[in-house]
């Protein structure tokens, strides 16, 4: 069986009592940096085996966790926080697994993921939106800034904290051009000790974030207010 457990973003009491009871339970743990892995184990006292898997990783990995698999042992599957297979590998194995072991029972254990955290305190109606992950860094990037603008659902991204000035000065450029006013909420170190969110009109968030010197992970929910 291959578990796929949701670990928390940023405090360690977002973790569900299932997705700890299935970490004790499991014969292995995949996760993307063991590092980060072992200090939420060790945070709780779960004593288990861990073994790298991220996007980097080569096919032979693969081939090795499915042969676990059919051996008949439980693994367990973990990201550096929030949800697998959300902007993250996860995906990749599932895929791969489900070719070589089509009666596998795979078993989600829910918990926290940033897009929704964030999209529960935007005070917009969220039943429909475009989650677009990470922005690219260079190819199609303007594509996707046409998309976010364009877009008569909200639009939630993540975005590196060291381009994401810039990014909104890119959006915010493009909008004009189109005479569209836009709507942000920003969520910076989400469930940390300095979780901020920014909240207000684009042009205006931007002036505010100029002034600071911003660090952490943020997650960025736009929607069109105006157009002219």
């Amino acid at each position: 069986m291959l578990y796929i457990v949701a670990t928390p973003i940023g405090n360690l009491s977002d973790i569900s009592l299932r997705a700890l009871e299935t970490l004790k339970s499991v014969d292995l743990i995949l996760c993307e940096d063991t590092r980060v892995t072992r200090k939420l184990l060790t945070h709780y006292q779960v004593s288990k085996p861990v073994l790298s898997y991220h996007q980097h990783s080569k096919i032979s990995k693969i081939d090795h966790i499915i042969d676990l698999l059919k051996s008949g042992q439980n693994l367990a599957l973990v990201s550096d926080a929030g949800t697998p297979t959300i902007s993250d590998p996860g995906s990749v194995l599932i895929s791969e697994v489900l070719k070589a072991l089509p009666q596998l029972e795979i078993v989600a254990i829910p918990g926290p993921c940033a897009l929704i955290t964030l999209a529960s305190v935007t005070g917009w109606p969220v039943d429909r939106f475009l989650f677009l992950g990470f922005l690219p860094i260079k190819n199609k990037r303007t594509k996707f800034i046409e998309e976010i603008i364009s877009s008569k659902y909200p639009v939630i991204f993540y975005e590196s904290i060291y381009r994401l000035k810039k990014t909104l000065n890119n959006i915010q450029s493009l909008s004009e051009k189109n005479d569209i006013v836009l709507e942000v909420v920003i969520g910076r170190e989400l469930t940390k000790k300095f979780e901020t969110i920014y909240r207000g009109e684009l042009k205006l968030i931007i002036n505010q974030l100029s002034e600071l010197d911003l660090k952490g992970e943020c997650v960025v929910a736009i929607r069109k207010i105006v157009e002219i």
